[in-house]
Parts: structure tokens; sequence; C-alpha cells
């Protein structure tokens, strides 16, 4: 598989620009199609009326959602100059789609036409409409591709240099390395790490993380296996923590290897990254 095509969802919040960054860094290094998404989506009247028993004008109710959305051409402008001045500074080639209707729909279709979507961690301080918050899980549940999540704070000064995969013997983790092949052909080291390995051919073997630490090596990626035992913090934070002390730009992991619902009853490894990335996420359902 080759990184041919990238979508980044763009919007007006100022971490926009940092998604912009790290999606035409990838495209360049790619030589890859670059399509920009932005997503006008407006509460429904309903949202505006508040007691039901209270009376609320239409005409004012029309007034305010047309203000809503002039402000929101205004801002998509904007963004849309700041796009196309990078595409044109880059020599990148690419698209910019302005779209109206959920955000979380939107995304997951037009990611369904790209190699890889970059999206936004969530940022639980901001005020979101509709559906925003609900990008990352919809598109990597239902748009069949992986996606790339930029974290909410901090910068991304280098991404794929220095890759962390989170391994398990499972559908979600195998797709996960299949799809992350590209960027791990250009990394300048990867580490496969198994957390609480299951021993049996069901598992992970004697030697944790060992057999795709091989697979990847017949696909041209040199990665060391290591393995770890987790037992007073979660798979995730473990994760996290092996991130941050070996200094790795990008993890890569399955997502949603349980059911969305149990994830969001339980917690899952898929739910803490979302939530608690420190570093870009590259993640395969």
């Amino acid at each position: 598989m080759a990184i041919q095509d990238i979508l980044v969802h763009l919007d007006a919040a100022p971490r926009s620009s940092v998604r912009l960054g790290v999606a035409a860094d990838l495209a360049g290094r790619h030589s890859a199609h670059l399509t920009a998404v932005f997503v006008i989506e407006q509460p429904p009247a309903a949202w505006f009326y508040g007691d039901p028993g209270g009376y609320v004008d239409a005409r004012l109710i029309d007034e305010m959602m047309e203000k809503m959305r002039e402000r929101a051409m205004v801002e998509a402008s904007r963004v849309e100059r700041e796009f196309r001045e990078r595409l044109h500074r880059d020599g990148i080639e690419g698209e910019w789609r302005l779209v109206d209707g959920s955000t979380a729909e939107t995304v997951a279709l037009h990611a369904r036409y790209a190699d890889l979507a970059i999206l936004g961690q969530d940022d639980p301080d901001a005020t979101t409409v509709g559906s925003a918050a609900q990008v990352a899980p919809n598109t990597l549940l239902s748009s069949g591709r992986p996606v790339l999540m930029i974290p909410y704070v901090g910068t991304v000064a280098t991404l794929a240099q220095r890759v962390l995969v989170g391994w398990k013997s499972s559908r979600e983790a195998a797709r996960a390395v299949n799809d992350a092949l590209p960027l791990l052909r250009q990394a300048q080291s990867v580490t496969i790490l198994a957390i609480n390995p299951e021993e049996g051919i069901g598992g992970d073997g004697d030697v944790p993380a060992a057999d795709i630490a091989l697979h990847l090596a017949r696909h041209g990626v040199k990665a060391a296996a290591a393995h770890t035992v987790a037992t007073e913090i979660s798979e995730a934070d473990a994760l996290l923590n092996h991130a941050d002390e070996t200094g790795a730009d990008l993890i890569v992991a399955g997502g949603y290897g349980h059911s969305r619902l149990r994830e969001f009853t339980f917690g899952g490894v898929t739910r803490t990254l979302l939530k608690t990335m420190t570093v870009p996420v590259f993640l395969s359902h």
C-alpha cells in the first residue's frame, strides 16, 4: 500500500493549522494528493427553542441561523486561503471541499475515498456544534480507512520518525500495522510493544511481538520487539508511558477491538488514547 490520497479535516479552531501542517508534510513526503474538507454544521432549529412551553419567533430563529452560517462562511474562507497558500508554497496537489451537513458523517464519507484521514483530538474545553465531537469515532468505525489523530495541545515537531506500535494478536492490530507500512518504512526506528502478552498459538508466542517484527522485516522495516506487564495501570496508559520514555513521535494501534458501547461503558485502549493522547496516534479498525 502507498499513501496517494490524504484527507484532512479543517475547521475554524486554532489547532486546524497544526493538522494542516502535518497533512502537508505527509503529502509532500509521499507525493500524495491532499484534500481538505470543511463542514458547516448548524444546530437544528429546535436547539434555539429552549423551554418547549415558551414562545419563540420563528423568524428570529431563521435570522440567528443565517447569521451563524454567514460567520461560518467567513471562517471557511479564511481557512481555505491558508490551505491554498500551503499547497502553493509546498508544491502539493490538492483540493478544497466545503460541505453543509453533519460533521461526523461528512468526514467519514469523504475519508472512504482517501488512504488516510487526518483528524484532530476532541478538545474538552472547546464548544462544539452537533456531531463535531464524534468525528474520530465515527470515521474510525465507518470509513474503512485508518485515521491519524493529532493532539489538541502541544507541537508536532516530527512525525513517524520514532514509531511505537502497540501490539496484540488481534485483527485490529494487524490491520493497523499493515495500514501504517508506508510510514513505518520511512521511520528511523520502530518498536513493537506487546503489553500483557498472552501465551499459546492464539496469543503472542514464546517471544512476544517477534512474529510481527519478522513480518515487518520482510517489508523492509527494521523493528525491535519488546513486551511489558502492566498490572497497576491500563494498557493504554502503559503504551503512552512507553512512548514518553522512549521519545516516540507516533503511536500505531488497532482501534475499537471491543464494541464502542463496551468501550464507552467500561473504558478501553481506544477510548483512553483518544482522550489522553500526548503524541499523534495512528488507528485502524
